[in-house]
């Protein structure tokens, strides 16, 4: 299991559909599919990045109920699934979490449907993420209509895109975190 490996949904700064810089609202579903993706793959840590002070209660409230609340015992699978979901007000609230738990600042990777320059293939990850166990890896998936390109030129690595046989690759960011999870560490 991936112990020094972390996810992350970003929801600031990202774009919109016309590609103005915006926060985008927490989706009940993300919280939900992406927290199994990352229990089943035994992804360390799932962050849930939101600045905006009503969407961080809507986030918490959620996980309190599935977590803490009624919905705990309604299904203990959900709540096993959530186990592992933190939501924090911004990145560097993430990246300090992760340095202190390995007393070094993680490897910054994000997701687009495009190349960058500091393009790396989910081979090339996956085989730094095993030959280096002391060394975390932050991978965050982007909302909206993606990152910002100052964002992601800020990152150490971008994962090369989600290709399939034709050339539309605007998927949801629950069907990209699952797959991209299991060509990283499925079997």
């Amino acid at each position: 299991m991936p112990n020094n490996f972390f996810i992350a949904l970003l929801h600031y700064p990202v774009y919109n559909k016309n590609k103005e810089i915006t926060a985008t609202a927490i989706f009940n579903y993300d919280i939900h599919d992406i927290s199994r993706v990352s229990k089943t793959y035994g992804i360390n840590k799932f962050f849930i990045v939101q600045p905006i002070e009503k969407q961080l209660e809507f986030g918490k409230k959620i996980l309190y109920h599935w977590t803490e609340d009624w919905g705990s015992t309604y299904n203990p699978k959900r709540k096993e699934a959530l186990s592992n979901v933190f939501i924090k007000k911004s990145l560097d609230e993430v990246i300090l979490e992760i340095e202190a738990e390995f007393s070094v600042k993680p490897k910054v990777i994000v997701t687009d449907a495009k190349k960058f320059d500091n393009t790396i293939s989910y081979r090339k990850l996956k085989g730094l993420v095993k030959r280096k166990p002391k060394v975390p890896f932050l991978l965050i998936f982007g909302t909206g209509w993606g990152l910002t390109e100052e964002f992601i030129r800020g990152c150490d690595f971008v994962l090369e895109p989600v290709y399939g046989e034709g050339s539309y690759n605007h998927l949801s960011v629950r069907s990209a975190a699952s797959i991209i999870l299991d060509r990283l560490f499925g079997r």
